[in-house]
């Protein structure tokens, strides 16, 4: 169909999830905007024109990863990462006793404040046609950022109560943030899980160091319609993230395993994914992008399925290939 419908992303989104009759499946991308990240009218600004110019069922709104750390005195740069991403400069846990000196911040100060601030803007700028959610990165995520590169592990491995005692703090902050969010407007969160992954840790050491935060600052999304987990990486634990209570699980599909069909089969609600972000959406070709998300479409027979990417799209996506990933869908 033509983008002429009836329809707005709103409702084509919960027709999608409650497997209603929709005119079109819905497609979403989204990215870093380094730079314009550094404050809120600017990322709210540089947001609010990419959904303009793409017209996607809903905008995941995309800070910086440090935007839940700053307040903690940490501190990044933009290096120029083709992902929009910044580096971190030195890491303010160098020792596990660290961890218990770590406070609770006010969600409506500082950085986490200019969040707020953000997303106030694109909920006024964006109405209540367009659903928007917010990037929360779990506990365990920001933790890998507070102690720097490669040391987590080892630290909750060999300090595991003083490693607690700062997933604890890190917790109560991020439910304190998402409690605030939900209050402006937004239609819900885009929860990003790194550790939920073979290569890094047991089920058993998850279950303990990150499902059990991560339960509690879902907690107060549930008032939300439209929460989505990102699976990040490779050999993930699909199964024990299907349980979590969230409407879309979004993974690399084309990169590890399971499939979309096999996602489909292991969850109950919407999968989100279909397009390669490297070889398809940055160095491949419009048709290459119209394939794969025709492909996508027939291996999940269009129901309970968002064409998305794994990830972040690349900064260095070229314009022509985001609009036929857009066009692909009408």
């Amino acid at each position: 169909m033509n983008s002429h419908t009836s329809m707005t992303h709103r409702e084509r989104m919960i027709g999608c999830l409650s497997q209603a009759t929709i005119d079109r499946v819905p497609v979403a991308l989204w990215r870093h905007f380094p730079v314009d990240d550094q404050t809120p009218d600017g990322l709210a600004a540089a947001t609010a024109a990419f959904q303009r110019t793409f017209d996607f069922d809903l905008v995941k709104v995309t800070p910086a990863s440090s935007f839940c750390l700053r307040d903690w005195g940490m501190q990044d740069e933009w290096h120029g990462a083709t992902e929009g991403t910044r580096e971190y400069s030195a890491p303010i846990i160098q020792k596990a006793d660290d961890w218990r000196k770590l406070t609770r911040l006010d969600p409506y100060a500082g950085y986490l404040g200019d969040q707020l601030t953000c997303l106030r803007l694109l909920v006024s700028e964006l109405g209540p046609d367009t659903p928007i959610i917010q990037t929360i990165f779990s506990p365990l995520s920001q933790a890998k950022n507070l102690v720097g590169k490669g040391k987590l592990i080892s630290h909750l491995r060999q300090h595991p109560e003083a490693v607690h005692e700062g997933l604890r703090t890190i917790t109560e902050t991020t439910l304190r943030f998402v409690e605030a969010a939900c209050e402006t407007g937004i239609d819900g969160i885009f929860y990003a899980i790194q550790h939920a992954n073979y290569g890094l840790l047991t089920e058993a050491e998850y279950a303990q160091f990150g499902q059990i935060y991560d339960l509690q600052i879902m907690e107060p999304a549930r008032q939300l319609w439209l929460n989505m987990l990102h699976l990040h990486g490779d050999e993930v634990m699909f199964d024990l993230a299907a349980r979590y209570p969230v409407q879309i699980i979004n993974w690399h599909d084309r990169e590890t395993w399971p499939n979309l069909t096999e996602g489909k089969k292991r969850f109950s609600g919407v999968v989100c994914g279909g397009l390669s972000r490297e070889e398809g959406l940055v160095l491949g070709s419009p048709v290459r992008i119209t394939g794969e998300a025709h492909d996508a479409i027939q291996a999940t027979g269009g129901e309970r399925f968002m064409l998305g990417t794994g990830c972040v799209t690349p900064i260095t996506t070229p314009y022509g290939n985001l609009m036929a990933a857009r066009k692909s869908v009408e």
